[in-house]
């Protein structure tokens, strides 16, 4: 299952894949035909108070992570959708924040590779 993160404003490589946007924000300054999406998934992004809790701070981390797993629990249909997505051909996760290492994109990525024992590929 071919599943990786990558920042939103990086230029669409061909190995991308499926491409979906995992914030629940628009990018900042970024046109909608230049993130070449092929989906925005808003419901697989954390709620707004645990986006806003998090503040990206890498100290946060460990339980932002636990947070927003638990909030993945209740969107179980869409993350198998996900997953099984991903058992189809290269899945990219899309995300905006400057952080490449604490975001919602990895700890995602994080979260489907414990449910459905996915490998992946590096960045």
């Amino acid at each position: 299952m071919p599943l990786r993160a990558k920042r939103v404003y990086k230029d669409p490589a061909e190995d991308d894949g499926y491409r979906v946007l995992v914030d629940r924000l628009w990018p900042r300054g970024l046109r909608k035909e230049a993130a070449r999406l092929d989906e925005w998934a808003k419901d697989l992004a954390p709620s707004d108070d645990l986006r806003r809790w998090f503040g990206h701070d890498p100290a946060r981390w460990e339980e932002f992570v636990a947070r927003y797993h638990a909030e993945l629990d209740e969107h179980e249909g869409a993350v198998s959708a996900l997953a099984e997505r991903a058992g189809r051909g290269p899945v990219t996760l899309l995300y905006a924040a400057k952080d490449e290492a604490h975001n919602n994109a990895v700890a995602l990525q994080r979260y489907i590779e414990g449910r459905f024992s996915a490998p992946t590929h590096e960045q």
